[in-house]
């Protein structure tokens, strides 16, 4: 096996997941840390964004997990390479900037197709926000294959996260039959060949958004972060400002705010626990733990 400096010698600048491949590495544990080492320089690219899980200690964590962060978005080089460490870097970013448009796109165009087939279109369009969240908003949506969590169908990378909040005037019988339309692009995506995406989507009244934003229990507060993180997709402009409104309001921002500071302390904490022998055996447990996540991805409420 070569070693991590002689493939960097010789191919120049890798993903973590290149630098894997390259090396016939299997411990991705072993060689982030041994990526850490005098002589090799770790450029990450993107950003790091708080999710909320309630399998976490105060609930916030950061995203992507260590794991991820090291085998997709960051760029490992020897000291000497720098100027093609922030060439790849600006590459990297600009693909997860592509795959994050043509993934919005792709939102949009199902929320166009399932209300064209709705014969209370116009209604709908006045009545609902069709909102965008995840890794999209934050430019960070990728391709990595992964399974679907209810039918373990291997999908691309990153769902397409979809909020839709309605008025609380809009019939019910409207409602539903939006859900229905909405679910049938979801089998659609997930089950064509060509598209092998997942849309994750949640349809609520207004009301239910004003109840959440009491932010008194765990899925109030994802239900918060994710509203926080939102753009407009598609609907009415009107009620996504008076969405936006409650949410500022609400104070909301900034108890996540809080939480992104703790889950950035524990990151560091993380890191430099994982970073050192000693401190992993007294720490107890699977080191595993801190370097992802069992469930990369959260519930939408």
């Amino acid at each position: 096996m070569s070693s991590i400096a002689d493939i960097l010698a010789g191919r120049g600048p890798l993903t973590g997941a290149q630098l894997a491949a390259a090396g016939g590495f299997t411990d991705i544990l072993a060689l982030w840390c041994a990526c850490h080492a005098p002589g090799l320089v770790l450029r990450r690219t993107g950003r790091r964004y708080m999710r909320l899980d309630s399998a976490v200690e105060g609930y916030a964590r950061l995203s992507p997990s260590i794991r991820r962060e090291f085998l997709t978005y960051t760029l490992v080089g020897l000291e000497g390479q720098g100027e093609a460490l922030e060439t790849l870097a600006g590459a990297l970013e600009r693909t997860a900037a592509n795959i994050s448009r043509a993934k919005l796109d792709l939102a949009r165009d199902s929320v166009c197709m399932a209300l064209a087939a709705l014969p209370d279109e116009p209604l709908l369009l006045r009545n609902a926000a069709f909102m965008i969240a995840g890794d999209i908003t934050y430019q960070m949506a990728h391709r990595v294959p992964r399974p679907e969590r209810s039918s373990g169908q291997m999908v691309r990378g990153s769902d397409l996260d979809i909020i839709i909040v309605t008025t609380d005037s809009l019939p019910e019988s409207a409602a539903q039959a939006l859900d229905a339309a909405i679910y049938s692009q979801k089998h659609y995506l997930l089950t064509h060949p060509e598209h092998q995406e997942e849309i994750d989507y949640i349809l609520k009244p207004l009301a239910r958004v004003r109840e959440q934003l009491a932010f008194d229990r765990f899925e109030h507060m994802v239900a918060c972060k994710i509203l926080c993180e939102c753009q407009l997709l598609y609907g009415s402009p009107f009620l996504f400002d008076e969405i936006m409104k409650l949410v500022d309001a609400s104070g909301v921002r900034e108890k996540l705010a809080a939480l992104q500071s703790a889950a950035e302390a524990e990151r560091d904490e993380a890191e430099n626990t994982l970073l050192d022998p000693a401190a992993t055996i007294a720490r107890g447990g699977s080191p595993l733990d801190l370097f992802y996540t069992r469930e990369e991805s959260d519930e939408i409420y």
